[in-house]
């Protein structure tokens, strides 16, 4: 039987005998296109962004990424990662490693820590210790993965009280472009641990990190629908209503274009609606105090913010948990004025045929503004808002969704700080022109230096990247 031979981003190709190689090394799967589970096995969340790697390996261990790692170095392969995909970018010509094998959760509730292996999803953390009383500062959607969540930084729906996820992380393990296996901290390698909290996974392949949780349990929260008519003063009520509420009350609002599908419930269905997303960590009476002005605001038709276990924090967004094709495009506001509000409702409203199915403004401030000790490479200080954007649909539309995106990007120019989040950042906007919008310049050269120390080659590259100066 001849070979199968596939070509390499350099033309070389990757026989059958080759990946045997490495297949003799790993624990898990390694697949080349056209073997038996090479599909199920590249399966991403954004099916938009499909991914075709030469070559892919089911880690299951620390050993097996770093089998993975030196095995790229010796074909000359940049390497990809891929936990659940919600931010992939395409991985064609790279070896790509699987991680959701590794998906261990150790909670040391005295310490008040968690443990996780590198393919870990949030709602894994978030039940293993409200076993504890605990809570995690996880993401917004549970089926989002933990680690590329911690290393972009880390919006959760509790972070206005707390920070980012990636200030409260203690210890990370990765693999490095060497294949070494390095246990990075704040006293033994202060300057890669700086780098690791908000510079993604330009340094290594995270296999563990170690992290902080809070004495939570409950919260009052949940949602406040609004029909899509009231939007504009909606949007003008939440803005006003922002300035004056406390760091333990973080919120976000959204318009929502809703398909006529059974899983949306009945008032929502097919029709826009405006959404404020509240998670308050107070008693319930204080939080219906602070959100009466809202409930205010007009009818609802649904009101679902209430008092909630913390394991249920994942209703309040409601994000799609099964696969979804998309384009999304960020900013960084400065402010949220009512001019702001007009100009969204113009372009996102009522009657205006947006192809949006979600376009949000969540709300910083608070701990989101103070730095950690240690520092990290995160500082969205100049912002007080994010913006970000959604459209759903299949590769045909995609063009059409990048020309309005990129049109109401330029549209909110008036009030974007001109700066991106790293966590929030589309596939469009991941070039060197966009990364480099995610620091402050001193920042992005800091990350560059440390980048040449450890990948010089940058074999970490399929990512929002870095390049090493």
């Amino acid at each position: 039987m001849h070979p199968i031979h596939h070509p390499t981003h350099n033309g070389a190709p990757i026989t059958e005998d080759v990946a045997a190689r490495l297949a003799a090394q790993t624990v898990g799967p390694v697949l080349l296109p056209g073997n038996e589970g090479y599909d199920v096995e590249c399966a991403s969340y954004n099916l938009a962004i499909p991914q075709q790697p030469a070559i892919v390996v089911g880690a299951v261990n620390a050993a097996d990424v770093q089998a993975a790692v030196r095995f790229a170095a010796e074909q000359g392969l940049p390497v990809a990662v891929l936990a659940t995909g919600h931010s992939a970018l395409p991985s064609a010509g790279a070896l790509l490693i699987t991680t959701r094998r590794m998906d261990a959760v150790d909670i040391d509730a005295e310490a008040r820590t968690a443990r996780i292996e590198a393919g870990v999803r949030w709602q894994q953390v978030v039940d293993a210790a409200a076993k504890h009383g605990l809570a995690p500062l996880n993401g917004a959607a549970p089926t989002v993965g933990a680690v590329s969540y911690t290393l972009g930084g880390g919006l959760s729906p509790i972070g206005r009280t707390f920070g980012f996820a990636a200030d409260h992380v203690h210890l990370i393990e990765l693999v490095t472009a060497d294949g070494e296996l390095r246990t990075v901290t704040a006293t033994n390698e202060p300057e890669l641990f700086w780098a690791l909290r908000g510079g993604k996974g330009n340094f290594g392949v995270v296999t563990a990190l170690e992290f902080a949780l809070f004495p939570v349990s409950q919260i009052y929260g949940g949602g406040l629908f609004f029909p899509g008519e009231q939007a504009a003063e909606v949007l003008k009520a939440w803005g006003r209503w922002t300035a004056g509420v406390p760091d333990e009350l973080t919120s976000s609002v959204a318009l929502l274009q809703l398909p006529p599908v059974p899983e949306v419930p009945e008032p929502l269905r097919g029709r826009l609606v405006a959404h404020v997303r509240i998670a308050y960590l107070g008693t319930a009476e204080e939080g219906e105090r602070l959100i009466a002005p809202l409930r205010a605001v007009a009818p609802t038709l649904i009101d679902s913010v209430t008092e909630m276990p913390y394991t249920a924090v994942g209703s309040i967004h409601a994000d799609p948990p099964t696969p979804i094709p998309f384009v999304d495009r960020s900013a960084l506001l400065r402010e949220f004025t009512p001019e702001l509000v007009d100009t969204i409702i113009a372009e996102a409203g009522p009657g205006t045929g947006s192809p949006l199915t979600v376009l949000e403004i969540r709300h910083l401030g608070g701990a989101f503004d103070r730095r950690p000790e240690p520092t990290n490479a995160i500082d969205l200080r100049d912002a007080a808002f994010t913006f970000y954007a959604v459209a759903i649909g299949g590769p045909d539309q995609a063009a059409a969704f990048q020309d309005y995106l990129t049109h109401l990007i330029q549209a909110l120019q008036p009030w974007s700080t001109g700066r991106r989040f790293i966590n929030l950042m589309g596939a469009s906007d991941a070039n060197a022109e966009g990364v480099a919008a995610a620091y402050p310049p001193e920042t992005y050269e800091r990350l560059a230096a440390i980048k040449r120390s450890y990948d010089p080659t940058n074999t970490f590259r399929v990512n929002h990247n870095i390049t090493p100066a």
